[in-house]
């Protein structure tokens, strides 16, 4: 019988994580299978996510808005994991639960493998204080930059993330508007959920210029809000969160079966099916 695994969020019918962890296993001859677990509030704890590893569940991945409650169901976290105070990768261990947390280790390896970035002290605005930038604030300042602020709408938000992390490196919060660069960021990175409303975080115009990455962990065919203000503003270098989606699953395929795949195979084939449905779907329309 093939080992069990499955994701849990609300709502998760939309994910592509049953096609990326399907190719992972074909790729590595993993015996296992993924399934989708819609999961409202009221019934994570202990109607699904407990149930599923007394069923003999082998692990589980944790996605919106359930990553912090995981962290509280969980017998061990991770160092990462308690850093960002979230969990996003569960696995059954000697009958104990351990949590950990795959995305920020996901999106450097995006910036640094896929988009190949050369970071050298650079100088990173992180748009959002939610769980999203809670998970990569960590990771990103394990690259050194020479500043990272946080900016979110409530100031207060931002400056206690930035106080929580200021023993790994430069790291600053402000609201939104207290933003005022003297000089262009390297990196910007939207973690907020504005993409996903049709709107994009208020950001000062001397924030970017051409050589500026920005990147948006939403994702979706064609430009995000985000990644077309960039492109407005002569930005070359935009991305959005394919990339990250593909690491932090290859990530999280490591901790649970101890062999880490080959992502570009499956990024590519992620990008192919995504603008094949999006074909059809137009065609149909």
């Amino acid at each position: 019988m093939p080992d069990s695994y499955a994701l849990f969020g609300y709502p998760v019918y939309h994910s592509w994580s049953p096609f990326i962890h399907g190719l992972f296993a074909r790729q590595t001859g993993q015996d296992m299978v993924y399934r989708l677990h819609e999961a409202p509030p009221d019934q994570f704890r202990h109607d699904l996510l407990e149930f599923f590893f007394e069923q003999g569940g082998s692990g589980a991945n944790i996605t919106l808005p359930h990553k912090r409650a995981a962290a509280d169901l969980v017998n061990e976290l991770t160092p990462r994991a308690q850093r960002a105070d979230a969990v996003n990768t569960v696995l059954r261990r000697d009958g104990e639960l351990i949590g950990d947390n795959t995305d920020g280790v996901g999106l450097v390896a995006d910036l640094t493998q896929n988009l190949r970035l050369r970071l050298t002290s650079p100088r990173i605005l992180m748009l959002g204080a939610g769980g999203a930038a809670r998970g990569a604030i960590g990771p990103l300042l394990e690259l050194r930059p020479s500043t990272l602020v946080i900016a979110n709408r409530t100031a207060r938000r931002a400056i206690e993330l930035a106080e929580e992390f200021s023993s790994l490196g430069e790291v600053s919060g402000a609201a939104f508007d207290g933003v005022e660069p003297l000089e262009p960021f390297d990196l910007i990175i939207n973690a907020t959920s504005a993409s996903l409303k049709g709107e994009v975080p208020p950001i000062h115009s001397r924030a970017v210029d051409r050589a500026t990455t920005c990147y948006d962990m939403a994702y979706g065919i064609g430009e995000t809000p985000f990644t077309q203000w960039a492109r407005d503003r002569g930005v070359t270098r935009v991305a959005q969160g394919w990339g990250m989606l593909v690491e932090q699953a290859a990530e999280a395929f490591f901790v649970w079966r101890g062999v880490r795949p080959q992502t570009r195979p499956v990024l590519e084939a992620l990008h192919a099916r995504a603008m094949y449905l999006a074909t059809t779907a137009n065609t149909r329309s």
